[in-house]
């Protein structure tokens, strides 16, 4: 049996932080995982803008409710929903998701935790696990499930290439030539063709 793990933001979302950055005005929110590999450095300085900027979970989730999936998404998670099981695997936060799953349809997510205050500022944050998603990935093939990952980050790779098979997806040029080996793709009848392929 298998399992597909996809990315959220980028994948099935637009970038949360970077629609953020959008909204405020504020360009230095607008650095992702895409652009900075080590994620603890990269939420150490998000957490910090946000208190020199005076702002918090509430104004963040007031942008979150406003932003759609990408065109196609819910129509090929459905599409895939119907061949094989579908796990969400992000580096997001459950304060942020539910609007957006909601969206979805309320797929599965396996997400991290945001760390505020009553007053909503955000102090801090809470990995699920260690290397969450390559943890994750590892947890289901020792339930004896084989799984298929895709993903456009830095902090995908390593599910992606602990899966049976993996992707990229509308990843970066300094992504795609440093994986020259990873099938990448830019549209969802790319993606569902080459995860239904690898499902045999």
């Amino acid at each position: 049996m298998e399992i597909v793990c996809l990315d959220l933001e980028g994948v099935l979302v637009p970038e949360i932080w970077i629609e953020f950055s959008r909204a405020t005005g504020i360009p230095e929110f607008a650095r992702t995982t895409r652009d900075e590999p080590d994620y603890d450095k990269l939420m150490h300085y998000r957490i910090d803008l946000l208190a020199k900027h005076g702002l918090g979970l509430a104004e963040i989730q007031s942008v979150i409710s406003r932003i759609d999936p990408m065109e196609g998404a819910r129509e090929f998670l459905d599409a895939l929903r119907e061949r094989t099981q579908v796990a969400i695997l992000s580096d997001t936060f459950a304060e942020f998701a539910k609007p957006l799953m909601k969206k979805l349809g309320w797929p599965t997510l396996l997400c991290n935790t945001l760390v505020a205050t009553p007053e909503g500022k955000v102090t801090g944050y809470k990995m699920r696990c260690a290397k969450s998603k390559l943890a994750t990935v590892r947890a289901f093939q020792s339930c004896g499930l084989d799984t298929i990952a895709a993903g456009d980050s830095f902090n995908d790779l390593e599910m992606i290439r602990a899966s049976r098979a993996g992707f990229l997806f509308r990843s970066t040029d300094v992504i795609k030539a440093a994986n020259p080996d990873l099938p990448a793709f830019e549209t969802y009848a790319e993606l569902l063709s080459a995860i239904t392929s690898a499902l045999g």
